[in-house]
């Protein structure tokens, strides 16, 4: 006789009803639990919005509420999404492409626990036996103590009057590697006193705190000029270790200046810096390779203990396709299970992608892609399930081949009984879904809603947007445009390249491809970026807090500033929230933030300017009939038509406006916050900003990242146009429609880290599919169809 289904069985959908999250408009969908389902739509069309800003924040923000008020006083306060109803949510674990830790001391083997393993292996086998696990870790620093030191044991209570901890830490280089030398000259100019604005370090001015410390402080006359003070006073000006100090009855700590910089500026990436303190750094400071450890970063004990030949750091400097062999060969019953944890980890960094990384890699030294792959590395030996995994763009970074075994992973989460949710472009990846989620119909205030919900066969037949491109193929060009000259690199070296000798066509559009790890970055960032009149777009991050938005960060405020207080008669800075016409309430912000303490802070929409950031008065101010709050609350392609013609023509705007809309970005508000836009936006932005340099040579990396395959035409035309008008363009990029393009390809390769670095292909597309002798020629020629037989017989 059948049973019927139980109760605690029927909760199988994730229910959102009424999502309000940025741009989404009531988006109402029901999520199958359990299944692999893909949220498409343009770049803009509030995929990230649903996904990430509703469902996986409101899991996080439930999560943190079980932990107790105490715990929860330590934890960041996450507001509740504007929703009305999610029902049906499982613990969300997010995979996202933000940049890993860029602490120095944060490798790929530190942020995966395969670094763990290896200590634990080498503390067990290695000989000579020199300590337990941490006397293998290079973050781990010696220590020993002396005093009266109580040990309980069960019932028994010993004193010690010495204590030792055998760390693997390099004590010259502290674990980094490197060393710092710092140019004195760019901290101070010795003719001066520090009243009279001797220093020259960022933020460091006599009117604030730092001249009351230095004043107060007493260690040194600060009418003083530095070249007349004594050995003593010099050594506390820039070498004195934290001292507390009182001045005024305050109680301060004062330090000396290379103490202070390295505790504020070399502790940290230095990519993750203001550019100003970047700048400053790059001046001031030069980075050499510990000369004590030969950049290990591990103590000489540490070195000197080996299995079967190899000391720690030798084996973490190995390519992990390698090590994983390496392991294999260890074998002691002793360390069976450790051996195959290990193994398991190392041949899954093979399986997605990763074989040609090293343990000891800086984790800050990893692409967004490459970030997000090594996250997943921890889930798939997980034993949870029935969890919900949230990616974002997951075959960012990955050539057409390697595209194929990240779906296998994605299909082996879910295949454990976990709800897999993924934001993504690529057809490759939309077609293996089990639901499909389409957004749009356009981007930003023109998209929130969802156009499509159900299989991969529904949605070729939906005639949205994503449904009408999902087939798309592109076709070879009739005929490719000859070169006005070449670039040489000869004997590139970096990273993996093995000595490359290439000639890179100029006045043509060039792609630069070949798997994942094959040295394409390594030849064009290594070896072009660095030339005159070379204009470099990278992947690195866009930094900016609430406060900026595309007109701060494109520079496009300074000129309706400008054009403002002319029309007005006013000085400019009035036309700034984040100066003299910040709202005094919210002091420019447009909302104000109430921390509640233990609970989840709020934020509410400030009453006296009601969100629009600027003082009443300000607002009276008007240009073309517009005030600045309704002039920051424009479309790009708004302001295009305002700032074109008429009273309001400012030239100078109108030429930042144009090249945002070439990019793709004409629907975006000029004062959205940076952190509301997706990854593909922010891309985009930062290539209409660098449009506007003046160079001969553009390098752009992966420019296709978050693009929908509507946005590629779009795309493909800029590129076009940048070249028609006399500008090199060298494209760094994975997808076929871009290498279909292309006037001339680079393929390296033939495999990824030892096994690339070599170029395999170079000449036009069409000889590219004719000959398919490499992998790519393969994947285009496949992705071409029936044209790849044309280029054949011709």
């Amino acid at each position: 006789m059948p049973t019927s289904k139980h109760h605690a069985d029927s909760h199988d959908l994730i229910r959102v009803q009424g999502a309000r999250e940025n741009n989404l408009k009531d988006v109402s969908v029901e999520i199958p639990k359990r299944r692999l389902t893909v949220f498409t739509g343009v770049s803009g069309s509030g995929k990230s919005s649903l996904v990430f800003s509703t469902i996986a924040a409101e899991s996080q923000r439930l999560i943190n509420e079980t932990y107790s008020a105490f715990v929860q006083g330590f934890m960041p306060t996450l507001a509740r999404p504007e929703v009305d109803v999610l029902d049906g949510l499982t613990t969300a674990i997010i995979v996202d492409q933000e940049r890993m830790g860029a602490d120095p001391r944060s490798t790929v083997g530190t942020a995966t626990d395969a670094n763990a393993m290896l200590r634990i292996l080498f503390s067990r086998l290695a000989k000579p036996h020199i300590g337990g696990p941490s006397a293998y870790a290079f973050n781990v620093p010696s220590v020993r103590a002396t005093g009266v030191i109580t040990v309980e044991k069960g019932n028994r209570k010993t004193e010690r009057e010495t204590f030792t901890r055998t760390g693997g830490m390099c004590p010259r280089c502290e674990g980094r590697g490197a060393v710092s030398d710092i140019d004195l000259t760019q901290l101070y100019d010795d003719t001066k006193s520090l009243n009279d604005g001797a220093l020259k370090i960022p933020g460091y001015s006599m009117d604030g705190w730092y001249g009351r410390i230095f004043r107060g402080c007493g260690f040194f006359d600060p009418d003083k000029p530095i070249r007349k003070f004594n050995k003593k006073e010099l050594h506390d000006l820039l070498h004195k270790e934290p001292t507390k100090i009182k001045v005024d009855g305050i109680n301060l700590t004062y330090a000396g200046l290379i103490p202070q910089i390295q505790k504020s500026y070399l502790s940290k990436d230095v990519d993750s810096l203001q550019p100003h303190i970047r700048a400053f750094v790059e001046r001031a400071v030069t980075f050499t390779t510990c000369p004590e450890c030969e950049g290990t970063r591990l103590s000489e004990a540490a070195r000197s203990s080996k299995i079967k030949g190899k000391n720690i750091a030798d084996v973490c400097a190995m390519q992990i396709s390698d090590l994983a062999e390496w392991v294999r060969g260890v074998d002691h019953p002793s360390v069976a299970p450790l051996v195959a944890a290990l193994r398991h980890t190392l041949d899954s960094f093979v399986e997605i992608g990763l074989g040609y990384l090293s343990l000891d890699r800086p984790s800050g030294t990893l692409s967004g892609g490459e970030a997000q792959r090594t996250k997943m590395i921890r889930h798939l030996g997980s034993s949870l399930t029935d969890v919900t995994y949230v990616f974002d763009e997951p075959t960012i970074g990955l050539h057409p081949h390697d595209i194929q075994r990240m779906n296998d992973l994605l299909r082996r989460l879910r295949d454990k009984g976990n709800t897999v949710l993924v934001v993504e472009h690529k057809p490759e990846t939309i077609v293996i879904a089990d639901h499909v989620v389409d957004l749009g119909p356009g981007a930003g205030t023109a998209g929130g809603e969802v156009v499509f919900e159900g299989t991969v066969d529904g949605l070729r037949k939906s005639g949205t947007l994503t449904g009408r491109h999902l087939s798309d193929r592109a076709s070879l060009k009739p005929s490719v445009r000859k070169p006005s000259g070449v670039l040489k690199v000869r004997g590139a070296s970096t990273h993996n390249l093995k000595k490359v000798d290439v000639d890179i066509p100029l006045g043509v559009l060039v792609v630069v491809t070949g798997v994942a790890g094959s040295g394409k970055s390594s030849l064009i960032h290594g070896s072009v970026s660095g030339r005159d009149g070379v204009v470099s777009i990278d992947q690195s991050a866009i930094h900016g807090s609430r406060r900026s938005n595309p007109a701060t960060y494109t520079d496009l405020l300074e000129p309706i500033r400008k054009a403002f207080a002319k029309a007005n008669g006013v000085k400019p800075a009035l036309f700034s929230a984040n100066s003299e016409g910040a709202c005094p309430t919210c002091n420019g912000a447009g909302v104000i933030y109430t921390d509640l303490g233990m609970m989840a802070g709020v934020s509410t929409v400030c009453e006296d300017c009601e969100g629009k950031r600027f003082q009443a008065s300000v607002l009276e101010y008007k240009l073309g009939g517009k005030n600045i709050a309704e002039v920051l609350d424009m479309s790009v392609e708004e302001a295009l038509a305002y700032f074109g013609a008429g009273k309001a023509h400012t030239p100078a705007a109108h030429a930042i406006l144009a090249r945002m809309s070439d990019v793709g970005l004409g629907y975006l508000r000029l004062g959205q916050p940076l952190p509301t836009l997706s990854g593909g936006e922010r891309q985009r932005l930062k290539l209409a900003t660098h449009m506007g340099e003046d160079g001969g040579v553009y390098v752009l990396d992966e420019p296709t990242t978050g693009l929908h395959l509507a946005d590629l035409q779009q795309l493909l035309g800029l590129l076009d146009r940048l070249v028609d008008s006399g500008k090199s363009v060298i494209v760094i990029e994975h997808h076929q429609a871009v290498m279909a393009h292309a006037d001339w390809i680079i393929d390296l390769g033939p495999g990824a880290g030892h096994d690339g670095g070599r170029i395999v292909f170079e000449g036009t597309p069409a000889d590219l599919v004719a000959a398919r002798s490499t992998l790519t020629g393969e994947h285009l020629a496949e992705f071409v169809g029936v044209r790849a037989k044309a280029a054949r017989a011709r």
